[in-house]
């Protein structure tokens, strides 16, 4: 490896631990990643300590040895998820600890696989982890997803590639993607985070109770609940201290209404679920509920997707990202929504942030559920953006007012 690749990796786990979980001392870090990225898990951990850790947990897992069982496991076997599996996050996630994804799957790691298997994985993690997820969606704990380079996704991404330059070529992206290839990338976080900040108090001041789409094949409005807050980049927990949850992240986003869903919107990036491509796909929308799923590609999982439970059926997220983006801009589809969602406007099917409301942190399941906010044991970003896309914000007269136009921001 070169000294530069080296001093960038450095430096993006350092900011992965220092701007991402933003670490303090005597602070647990939980880290879940694959087998193949253990070199970059072991130098997050080593960072982590330098950085006042206590204990650093790593939950690993292997993607041939998850196939395996996907391929080979009983067919009554995938209902089942570990309660201490459950627990551990739980009890962490109560003693402030600081929670990592490091993503780095194939988009394609469970094609042909049947789906029913994955969607009763998906649903049996989703019904243990829904206590450690209302943890992460109230911002009661640090966490963060960043990625890492693995062999299978860099030839996704890079197939004109020889092997032996794919997973250097990715690395580069992500380095660029998060800024980590700068010479100070935690200082260019610092005023990236601002930056976003500025878009969050312009929406905030606002206070649309609307938003129209158009583009092709998009044309849907959404209402959005009373007291919702645009948020973007950096986040504070309930302990005071700020953390990012996505590196990269470009986006602005809030809740929309559970019920106030109306129209058709199209898909404009493939989307990688549950180890599948799901692709050119339209979803139709009546009172805020999903009643007609179309797709190329990947459609029976995309309904699968959606009959999770109750609130699969429904949106929970509304994310603005200007077409202009630098990762928009770098021309590459990662496959991946970590970096794909940072390059388009997106929604997500499922559960809303509470700190997506004013005095949502606070509030139990039911008063989240009566001031509109959808809940579910599942979120899924996809995305919907394209340099074609108007978006209008609605005031309570009717007056509509531009919030992007020809894909960017109209202010």
């Amino acid at each position: 490896m070169s000294t530069v690749f080296e001093e960038n990796l450095l430096k993006y786990a350092e900011l992965a631990v220092k701007i991402g979980v933003n670490i303090q001392k005597d602070q647990y870090l939980f880290i879940q990643a694959s087998t193949e990225v253990a070199p970059f898990v072991r130098l997050i951990t080593k960072v982590a300590y330098e950085n006042g850790a206590r204990q650093v947990f790593v939950d690993f897992t292997d993607d041939e040895i998850a196939r395996l069982r996907y391929e080979l496991a009983p067919e009554d076997s995938f209902d089942f998820f570990p309660e201490w599996k459950k627990l551990e996050r739980e009890s962490l996630a109560e003693q402030g600890a600081a929670f990592m994804s490091i993503v780095s799957q194939s988009p394609d790691l469970l094609k042909g696989i049947d789906t029913k298997r994955i969607a009763a994985n998906q649903k049996a993690a989703g019904m243990a982890l829904n206590k450690y997820r209302q943890y992460v969606q109230s911002d009661k704990i640090s966490w963060t997803v960043i990625a890492a380079a693995s062999k299978e996704w860099a030839a996704k991404v890079f197939p004109e590639l020889s092997a032996d330059k794919q997973v250097d070529e990715l690395w580069e992206a992500i380095f660029k993607a998060t800024r980590a290839d700068l010479e100070n990338p935690v200082e260019a976080w610092k005023n990236h985070d601002n930056t976003l900040h500025a878009k969050v108090d312009y929406l905030n001041a606002k206070k649309y109770e609307k938003l129209h789409y158009t583009a092709p094949g998009t044309d849907l409005t959404i209402d959005l609940p009373n007291g919702h807050l645009w948020c973007g980049a950096g986040s504070v927990n309930e302990r005071g201290h700020e953390f990012m949850a996505n590196m990269p992240t470009e986006e602005v986003f809030t809740v929309p209404h559970k019920t106030g869903v109306n129209g058709y919107v199209s898909s404009t990036k493939p989307l990688s679920y549950g180890g599948n491509i799901i692709d050119n796909f339209k979803l139709t929308f009546e009172n805020g509920r999903i009643v007609g799923v179309e797709a190329e590609q990947g459609e029976e999982i995309l309904k699968q997707l959606v009959e999770t439970d109750e609130g699969s059926h429904y949106l929970g997220e509304v994310a603005l990202v200007p077409h202009q983006s630098p990762i928009s801009a770098s021309g590459l589809l990662f496959f991946n929504t970590l970096f794909d969602e940072n390059a388009s406007n997106h929604f997500a099917i499922g559960s809303a942030y509470a700190f997506c409301l004013e005095g949502g942190k606070t509030m139990s399941h039911e008063d989240l559920l009566a001031n509109g906010l959808n809940q579910s044991i599942t979120h899924v970003d996809f995305m919907v953006g394209s340099g074609e896309m108007n978006i209008d914000g609605i005031n309570a007269d009717g007056e509509k007012e531009p919030i992007f136009r020809n894909g960017n921001w109209a202010f």
